[in-house]
């Protein structure tokens, strides 16, 4: 039974957002922020409410990882835990956290003060170790502020008031190009498309070469090309769900660049005659909505959205939606499903997005790179951009490097530019391996560090994380597993178990107690898992394990149990033993002598 008084808070919140069953994540992540969970008498009154079956909206509640069904503490804590966030401290500065305010992770300490967590990467890699407390992002915990941390915890002082450094985030640009040097006045990328004509500066996109920044590098113009042809609605999408361990150049150009953002979806949006679009921005770059709302008040007041668009005739407008902690919802029709208020399983594909996307209708999605490129391509040229790069690969690109090296943040280089290069330029001298694209991405070792980046050879949608060689690559793969074990939706079986399984294993060799039959297990199962897992994500779940397989067998050799084919996964007579005292027999080591007859008869 609802109370009165939830009763009526709950409805404020559903007519914040229209009564839209669609905005249902929004009005549960409102929910989480003002009662520290999602109460079940909250799933009822939304399943009620916005007709939807209880299953759904309970299952939305257990899918995201920052909604919870029961309540967290007054200081809801959570410590980036990518691997180059461990190698910056995370852990050691969360457990020193634990230890001081006696909380275990994930468990709301008993007088309700305070939980303390993980999560996967926040996207503050250059910053580590950093984190999140009651929503706000912290960076650089070091051990003192960790102790200050733990004291104002235990005096009740409001994360107002703590120290406003620990909140401080730098935009850490390295390396600047033409994108990140190419400030579009508001207004002027929209008005030279109108008077090119809206045809020809898609034909501009083309000319451009410009592909999606997000890693698959389909090409944009292509895409738009694809909605301006088909008949009906459409709408735009960004994708500013940047979850990839290791990336975080999309929050520089969210924070420095929104206006050539939203020009840029703006743009599109005439081009295909779609009247709305929505920025899909990841949970953890919540306190950035502020600044984007103001900006995009400022365009609307500017007649650069909403009804005649700029004199266009044409209207259209931007909503920004916030995830809530889903790495899966970086796959685009898992997006999709996110933003009709729904868990993010992936689609089934064909039909592609273009075809049948956000509604049943045609959208564009692309991300928050590629819409900032488009923007400066309608001004400057398809020309200007095209110059840039190698053949197959146009333009230049962001990358957010992180790990072992003098220099980490965001490098803008053209596309084409060899691991070496970016090593000298970071200052990674002492690499001996990089993983490029994040989890998602390929490791490559010291003989591959001529290989370019580029989409023709080593595609990522930003993320470099470093190793140097104090670096253990069967820990670090041992890591890349747990987080796809973690994140996997669920939805296919190949992912949901090949995942489990592969953490396992990678468990296992990382405490030196693996075997020859444990690696063959290892390529044996990733194979299975990339080739019949449901979406791309899925598909690249195996690729560090079966990568740091391949380029650095003396690591994993070194972590096997000397001259054992076989370890068996379980201890067979200690998983009996209770069932043998209630029995009564002592048949210890039986199954192994059984198996010996057997081999010898």
């Amino acid at each position: 039974m609802v109370s009165t008084w939830l009763s009526a808070t709950l409805y404020d919140i559903a007519a914040r957002y229209d009564h839209d069953r669609h905005a249902l994540l929004q009005m549960l992540r409102a929910v989480q922020a003002a009662r520290s969970c999602v109460p079940e008498e909250a799933i009822q009154f939304f399943a009620r409410h916005l007709n939807v079956p209880i299953v759904e909206v309970r299952g939305c509640v257990e899918f995201y990882s920052f909604l919870h069904a029961t309540p967290r503490g007054q200081y809801d804590i959570y410590f980036s835990d990518s691997p180059t966030d461990r190698m910056a401290g995370s852990l050691v500065a969360a457990e020193r956290l634990a230890a001081r305010l006696g909380v275990e992770f994930g468990v709301p300490r008993p007088d309700g003060r305070v939980t303390l967590g993980l999560t996967s990467c926040t996207g503050h890699c250059e910053q580590a170790p950093a984190g999140l407390v009651n929503r706000r992002v912290f960076t650089r915990m070091t051990e003192d502020r960790v102790d200050r941390m733990a004291d104002l915890i235990e005096r009740g002082v409001p994360v107002e008031q703590w120290p406003e450094v620990w909140f401080h985030v730098e935009n850490s640009i390295r390396v600047s190009g033409p994108t990140l040097e190419t400030h579009v006045t508001p207004g002027d990328a929209l008005r030279a498309s109108l008077v090119r004509g809206l045809p020809q500066t898609l034909d501009e996109v083309e000319a451009s070469g410009l592909q999606g920044r997000g890693g698959a590098g389909f090409p944009v113009g292509r895409k738009w090309r694809g909605a301006y042809e088909t008949r009906g609605i459409h709408y735009i999408t960004c994708n500013a769900d940047e979850g990839e361990p290791g990336t975080f150049k999309d929050r520089i150009l969210l924070a420095g660049y929104a206006d050539e953002l939203f020009e840029g979806m703006t743009i599109a949006g005439l081009i295909v005659g779609a009247e709305k679009g929505y920025l899909y921005m990841r949970g953890e770059y919540e306190y950035m909505l502020s600044g984007l709302q103001e900006v995009l008040a400022s365009r609307r007041e500017a007649g650069l959205l909403g009804e005649d668009v700029c004199g266009s005739g044409q209207n259209f407008d931007i909503i920004i939606h916030l995830g809530a902690g889903a790495y899966v919802c970086g796959e685009q029709s898992a997006l999709l499903e996110s933003l009709e208020g729904r868990r993010g399983i992936p689609r089934i594909r064909p039909p592609s997005a273009v075809k049948k996307g956000l509604f049943g209708q045609s959208t564009v999605n692309n991300n928050v790179e590629s819409f900032v490129q488009a923007a400066q391509i309608a001004l400057m040229g398809g020309a200007w951009f095209a110059d840039l790069g190698e053949e197959k690969s146009r333009g230049t690109k962001l990358l957010s490097v992180a790990g072992d090296c003098t220099r980490p943040g965001i490098y803008e280089l053209p596309l084409g530019v060899t691991v070496r290069e970016l090593l000298e330029r970071c200052g990674g001298s002492h690499a001996k391996a990089v993983q490029v694209g994040g989890a998602a991405g390929r490791t490559v070792g010291r003989a591959e560090f001529e290989r370019h980046i580029s989409y023709a050879d080593l595609a990522t949608g930003g993320s470099i994380m470093v190793f140097d060689e104090r670096r253990d690559m069967v820990d670090l793969a041992r890591q890349f597993a747990h987080f796809f074990a973690h994140e996997s939706c669920g939805f296919c079986t190949p992912c949901r178990v090949g995942t489990q399984m592969l953490q396992h294993y990678a468990d296992k060799l990382a405490s030196c107690q693996g075997s020859r039959h444990d690696l063959a297990q290892i390529r044996s199962i990733g194979q299975m898992v990339k080739g019949y897992a449901h979406c791309g994500l899925g598909e690249t779940a195996p690729n560090a394990l079966l990568d740091t397989l391949e380029r650095f067998p003396e690591e994993y050799e070194a972590h096997l149990l000397p001259e054992a084919d076989f370890v068996p996964d379980f201890d067979l007579d200690a998983a009996v033993s209770e069932a043998r005292a209630l029995t009564g027999r002592d048949d210890r080591l039986h199954q192994l002598e059984h198996g010996k007859v057997e081999a010898e008869s």
